[in-house]
């Protein structure tokens, strides 16, 4: 049974592409919803002709995606709200403890996250590489990281093993260790 609630926050993020594979990011570590702020997704989703398919597993339609005018005021009081973003004076997500309930929130494409959001936090992290990743990799890197440490403490709602690999993987996938 989850006893976390985690949610996405995306700040006028630009391309449907991205929001697509944050999407699909999100369905693959069991997000609860995810929101964004501005008018630049809406827009170029309005004028794209041709649909890209990054979220495959149709995630958008069991993970809500919000439009929000706030995103501080997208999720109840007990989460935490965590920026990430390359900030001066961040945490190295390494080094984060993840909070049981959060909205991790992310900076535009080709941007950064609003001073005024990074006041607000509980806290800030970065994810230390040699200059700024995509917006979906950033997303799945802090939910890789927030499953993995979950798993180091042996929390039992995480599902793993041949059942949880057979679940997951593509139908054309029926490839297994030599024994």
């Amino acid at each position: 049974m989850k006893t976390t609630h985690v949610a996405i926050g995306l700040q006028n993020p630009k391309t449907p592409i991205n929001v697509d594979a944050v999407m699909r990011a999100c369905g693959c570590y069991q997000v609860d919803n995810v929101f964004y702020t501005g008018t630049r997704y809406d827009r170029a989703a309005a004028f794209q002709t041709q649909k890209p398919k990054v979220d495959t597993k149709s995630v958008a339609q069991i993970i809500p995606l919000k439009r929000v005018d706030d995103l501080l005021t997208a999720v109840s009081n007990d989460h935490h709200i965590v920026c990430v973003d390359l900030v001066v004076g961040a945490t190295p997500l390494p080094e984060f403890e993840h909070p049981e309930n959060a909205l991790y929130i992310f900076g535009p494409e080709d941007g950064t996250i609003d001073q005024e959001l990074i006041d607000s936090a509980d806290s800030v992290v970065y994810v230390p590489t040699v200059g700024c990743m995509n917006l979906a990799a950033s997303v799945n890197v802090l939910l890789y990281d927030r499953l993995a440490k979950a798993m180091q403490k042996g929390c039992h709602s995480v599902q793993v093993g041949d059942e949880l690999i057979k679940q997951s993987r593509d139908n054309r996938n029926r490839v297994k260790v030599k024994a």
